[in-house]
């Protein structure tokens, strides 16, 4: 996705266009949420499109949104609350968190930055969900790294649930 050009106006029409299945990834990722969480980091929060399927599945919930491009947070503090300007590979703003949830972010981190990202979940989460579109070696990687089980893939896209 590092290629995509990340226009807040057009992103769900060009995403939807780039990845055809990109409404089904995102409800497996909501539906992969092992427990009502309370606490909630989306890495990666673009448009807040994954944030708003969670916050229907999950209406207590309270999601603090991370993300890198200017543009997208802008974005989405028009609808959310608690959004900051971060990356992934930045430390993670303190928890504990109930839950820490990507969708078509974290595939844009190098192998030794998810590794990284899943160690710091685990010291301050008591669950992971990461929906990506990953070669079979990235997926086989992060189910390694973060001990989770896979709970949906279809067409190169995955979700990945771990809990702590």
């Amino acid at each position: 996705m590092a290629d995509f050009d990340w226009k807040p106006d057009e992103y769900l029409q060009r995403i939807r266009a780039k990845v055809p299945r990109y409404d089904e990834l995102q409800d497996e990722a909501v539906a992969a949420i092992p427990f009502p969480p309370e606490r909630v980091l989306e890495l990666g929060m673009g448009t807040g499109e994954t944030t708003r399927r969670l916050l229907e599945a999950y209406p207590d919930a309270w999601v603090i949104g991370l993300d890198s491009s200017p543009d997208m947070v802008f974005r989405a503090r028009q609808t959310y609350d608690d959004v900051q300007l971060a990356r992934m590979e930045d430390p993670l703003p303190d928890g504990p968190w109930d839950l820490v949830i990507s969708v078509l972010s974290v595939n844009d981190l190098s192998d030794e930055q998810k590794q990284r990202l899943v160690r710091r979940v685990r010291e301050q989460a008591r669950a992971l969900v990461i929906g990506d579109a990953f070669e079979p070696q990235q997926l086989e990687s992060l189910l390694y790294w973060s001990e989770g089980q896979l709970c949906w893939q279809g067409d190169g896209l995955a979700v990945v649930r771990a809990e702590y």
